[in-house]
């Protein structure tokens, strides 16, 4: 069994840009279906943060990757985005879209559908900036320590949480995922929402040379480590990816979406 320290050291062959394209591109992210895996998952938050019910001051991205899609649906209901990561070089590809360097990967079919699913008329482009001005600090992050953000980072419990594809794919086992899931949900005050997007039943995934193992959770499992966690599960949605979006770069067998809340009493 692969240890939490030798996960981390794979990880450092983590590879950004072949991680965007195995996932974020077409096959995958093909915004003419509403059936594909992308816009599922966009869908998905963009339906919760419409209910107006997942809003506060600060949102924390926990584990953001190379990605921001997660947050773009959150512009309107949050004044400060907080995003994370343990890869420096995944905070790095961050850093550099906030910037607006060239040469990074292309968000702009992402916001265009953001807006065409939120219905308001915003342009893509008055999104992506206020997505950018929201987005406060990138912060390293270990999930597996009970401070995840370390002790010296001095923030208040967010309202609200976001996490696709983090908590599974950095846990070498189940035990470790229900640890880190406990972790994290420190960095939640009572009463907010952790909305989380994850891979069902997936055992590893491929981002350039590194071949990284992934505890392969069930819908069984993702609702009982939320309940432990003293989550109220209010929404869980699976998604079955179909064979043409097998396309040997994982072994994934499907996707979840669930919006659970923090209970007030622990």
């Amino acid at each position: 069994m692969t240890s939490i320290g030798a996960l981390g050291e794979n990880y450092q062959k983590f590879n950004p840009r072949a991680y965007l394209q195995n996932n974020y591109m077409p096959p995958r992210a093909d915004f003419s279906s509403e059936d594909c895996a992308v816009p599922w998952k966009m869908r998905c938050l963009a339906e919760a943060f419409a209910t107006g019910e997942i809003r506060g001051r600060t949102l924390i991205d926990i584990g953001s990757g190379p990605t921001i899609y997660q947050l773009l649906s959150a512009c309107d209901h949050f004044e400060e985005i907080i995003l994370t990561d343990y890869l420096e070089v995944n905070r790095q590809v961050l850093r550099r879209w906030l910037h607006e360097d060239p040469g990074g990967f292309d968000w702009s079919p992402y916001f265009k559908h953001a807006c065409s699913l939120e219905g308001k008329g915003e342009h893509w482009k008055e999104k992506a900036q206020k997505l950018r001005e929201k987005v406060k600090r990138v912060l390293p992050i270990d999930i597996h320590q009970a401070q995840p953000l370390g002790p010296s980072t001095l923030l208040e419990p967010a309202d609200a949480l976001v996490s696709a594809f983090c908590l599974e794919a950095s846990s070498p086992d189940l035990e470790s995922f229900q640890r880190a899931l406990a972790n994290v949900t420190t960095l939640l005050k009572p009463g907010g929402h952790f909305l989380m997007i994850g891979a069902l039943e997936e055992s590893y995934y491929l981002a350039g040379e590194a071949k990284l193992q992934v505890v392969p959770v069930t819908e069984a499992d993702v609702k009982e480590t939320l309940v432990r966690s003293g989550y109220r599960i209010c929404q869980f949605r699976a998604y079955i990816m179909p064979p043409s979006l097998k396309i040997g770069v994982d072994d994934v067998r499907g996707i979840f979406f669930v919006n659970a809340q923090k209970q007030e009493c622990q």
